[in-house]
């Protein structure tokens, strides 16, 4: 057994002190919460482990042996004890004399398939938790605690050619083989006869597939986890070809500021044209491990012969779209060209696989676009219906150039049969999986930027919009604020799975930027850093004000003038002129906001510049609506008196607005006392009574983008409680 202190190529974890604190289902937990931990022993939602364990049966109370395992759906790495499914080891056995009595048994029968129903009759303490379809390969096996697992150094060994052969030379009788089998029943039976039939044996490597071991204890499970998977990767290290690795490389990588200055030009256009079914938010992997595959002589040949392990290629299908194009000319034209061509022939590819694959019962086609497009010189774009699906298919993919790296250096990498591949990809139990899933919300795919994020209606706005799903970027003049909704956003909503992405693509669902819309050059790196992370942008919100308290003569010096219309006017105005490129170029509908105001509509005293502003701001919304039209839709969101939680009512504009309305105060008084007695004022003015909040706003902005009014264009919307003097006349 290798010290601790000894492992090169995993982390050792295990805390005795830690485990001895816990029950058995927990140390479980905890084991399985260390070999997620770490991407190099499996990959995120994939591999499982179990433990068996005697139990008091919660009906006789006598004493049961129960199987706890990683239930379906689950991550090792985030796992807790709700989680794992329970379930009576002598009623998992009886199922083989139900399995046995089949006039057709085997892998792909009707009765495999129909064995994962039966599960739920041996449901153990009325556990809820689905039993994951590896069930069996746990159950099976003679001993008590048992990992299955998806090193990437081992999968290197199981899908190189000859495999088994590998798998003798570096591991002798400590493992057995067995022969790529989809995961089922009779893989579960198949296994544990082998483990059965050599007492000695330690565990088995999957060809294709992974690596399932066991023992009589946690850690020693454990342990021997780490020690197979550290023994395949120095094995595969004691190899390495170097600068050879996977052929040498063809292309030089472009530089940082380069490559990214490209993608922006790229992201919209791309996220365009592999979105004609369903959108995607992409993730951008450019790491030294990624562009060394890409930039290769052998990245086009290991490309097409797609993923191996079956974790890998539900997520990334069945192969990625190389493109050849040579970074070095610089042509980002004939990279569109390539681009545009490469998907055409990967769609149609795509249907000629499902042809020549599908079986009768066989779900419908699904999307034929690519998931994972890679790029000499660029690297890795990964696609996704949100952004933790796809950071979890580049991580995936990831997983996969690391398995070819290895198999290459030790041998040679082949993938699964075509049809073995198609019969994961559309297993009825997996299409079942799928549509067990929750319908999706409303804003699940896409991007939506807020400016003036920071505070007020426009936080309100990121809070609302967050709750239907949508990736959200918090733009705020005040980057700490912005960052500081973001932040919230993400302690409410996570970060999701997935452990991929370069840069500010590695995100998730939340980001905070700091933008100065009167800046063109401020608002394009706030777009350009929303295209890195996500790829695209779907929807625009601009809330982002200015208002100059006038003195009590209700005057402003000219600066201010000139302040107030280039934030409230031509600073709105920058942000969709920036936007517009990036609608035109993804070619998909989407939607602008804009925050205007009832003052711009109600004329009055005392605020000359700011109403006015408001009156250039709401005619704005109109000619954006021509266009911007039809792909984009554009209309207005007119406040009035949100006093509450807003920048734009500092102490100093609550009192100017006190002594404009004659209304008493004492300057000793709290600015909340103060804003209240606005905001209380304000209220008493208009027909509900009411007082506007920051949280009315943003659900008129949310309807606004929403597929509600996906026919409503060019308009204003009032939410001022009924303010009679803005009736539309």
């Amino acid at each position: 057994m290798t010290a601790p202190s000894d492992y090169r190529h995993v982390s050792h974890l295990w805390d005795d002190e830690k485990a001895a604190e816990l029950d058995p289902v927990g140390r479980l937990v905890y084991r399985s919460n260390l070999l997620g931990e770490d991407q190099r022993i499996t990959n995120t939602g994939g591999g499982n482990t179990s433990s068996k364990y005697m139990e008091t049966d919660p009906m006789t109370g006598e004493s049961v042996e129960v199987l706890w395992v990683k239930g379906s759906g689950g991550d090792l790495r985030t796992s807790k004890r709700e989680n794992f499914s329970s379930l009576y080891m002598d009623k998992i056995r009886q199922l083989r004399a139900i399995y046995d009595a089949a006039d057709l048994k085997g892998v792909k029968t009707p009765i495999e398939d129909e064995m994962v129903g039966k599960y739920l009759h041996c449901v153990y303490d009325l556990n809820p938790r689905a039993s994951s379809i590896d069930t069996p390969l746990h159950a099976f096996i003679p001993a008590p605690i048992v990992d299955h697992t998806h090193p990437n150094a081992v999968i290197a060994i199981a899908a190189a050619e000859d495999g088994e052969a590998l798998t003798a030379e570096i591991f002798g009788d400590q493992l057995g083989w067995v022969d790529w089998q989809r995961p089922g029943f009779e893989l579960g039976l198949v296994m544990g006869d082998i483990a059965a039939a050599d007492p000695a044996m330690e565990g088995i490597m999957m060809g294709g597939h992974g690596l399932i071991n066991w023992a009589e204890d946690d850690k020693a499970c454990y342990e021997l986890s780490l020690d197979i998977i550290e023994k395949a990767a120095r094995y595969i290290e004691s190899r390495d070809k170097g600068a050879e690795t996977f052929g040498g490389q063809k292309y030089a990588a472009l530089g940082d500021e380069e490559r990214e200055a490209l993608l922006v030009h790229l992201l919209p256009v791309l996220r365009g044209m592999v979105s004609q079914e369903n959108v995607f938010v992409g993730t951008v992997q450019a790491d030294e491990a990624i562009l060394r595959f890409v930039n290769s002589h052998d990245a086009g040949r290991l490309a097409e012969l797609g993923t191996s392990c079956p974790d890998h290629f539900l997520r990334t299908k069945i192969k990625p779209l190389y493109v050849d194009w040579d970074p070095r000319s610089k042509d980002v034209g004939a990279l569109l060209e390539k681009l545009e061509s490469g998907l055409a022939s990967y769609r149609q590819d795509y249907a000629d696989y499902y042809s020549a694959h599908k079986h009768a019962d066989s779900p419908a086609m699904r999307d034929p676009n690519p998931t994972v497009i890679l790029i000499p010189g660029v690297g890795m774009i990964a696609w996704g219906k949100n952004k933790s699906e796809s950071r979890v298919t580049a991580e995936f993919y990831n997983c996969a150039v690391e398995v070819m790296r290895g198999a290459e250096t030790v041998s040679r990498y082949a993938a699964l049969p075509k049809q073995e591949a198609f019969d994961i990809e559309y297993w009825l139990l997996e299409e079942a999986k799928l549509r067990r899933m929750p319908p999706e919300q409303e804003l699940a795919r896409n991007v939506v930027v807020v400016v003036g994020a920071g505070s007020g209606i426009g936080r309100a706005v990121a809070h609302r919009v967050a709750e239907e799903g949508a990736h959200v970027v918090c733009a705020d003049l005040n980057a700490e604020a912005a960052q500081a909704t973001a932040d919230e956003l993400t302690g409410i909503y996570g970060v999701g799975i997935g452990v991929a992405g370069t840069g500010i693509s590695e995100c998730g669902p939340a980001i905070g930027l700091g933008v100065d819309v009167g800046d063109r050059a401020s608002v394009q790196a706030l777009l350009g850093q929303t295209l890195l992370a996500y790829g695209g942008i779907d929807h625009l919100v601009i809330t982002a004000g200015y208002y100059y308290p006038p003195d009590a003569s209700g005057q402003i010096p000219d600066e201010r003038w000139d302040t107030t219309f280039d934030v409230n006017v031509k600073g709105a105005y920058i942000v969709a002129d920036e936007a517009r490129k990036i609608w035109e170029a993804q070619g998909l509908p989407g939607s602008l906001v804009i925050a205007t105001s009832v003052n711009g509509a109600v004329a009055k005293k005392g605020s000359l510049a700011y109403d006015t502003s408001k009156a250039a701001a709401n005619h704005l919304v109109r000619e954006l609506a021509i266009e911007l039209a039809p792909n984009v839709r554009v209309n207005g969101l007119a406040p009035a008196t949100v006093v509450t939680g807003s920048s734009m009512f500092p102490r100093e504009r609550v009192i100017s607005g006190l002594q404009k309305y004659g209304i008493s105060f004492d300057e000793a008084e709290e600015t909340d006392v103060l804003r209240d007695r606005l905001a209380e004022f304000y209220a008493q003015r208009t027909l509900t009574k009411q007082a506007i909040l920051p949280e009315d706003q943003a659900e008129a902005a949310y309807l606004l983008i929403s597929g509600a009014l996906a026919k409503t264009t060019g308009q204003i919307l009032n939410v001022d409680g009924g303010l009679v003097e803005a009736f539309l006349r």
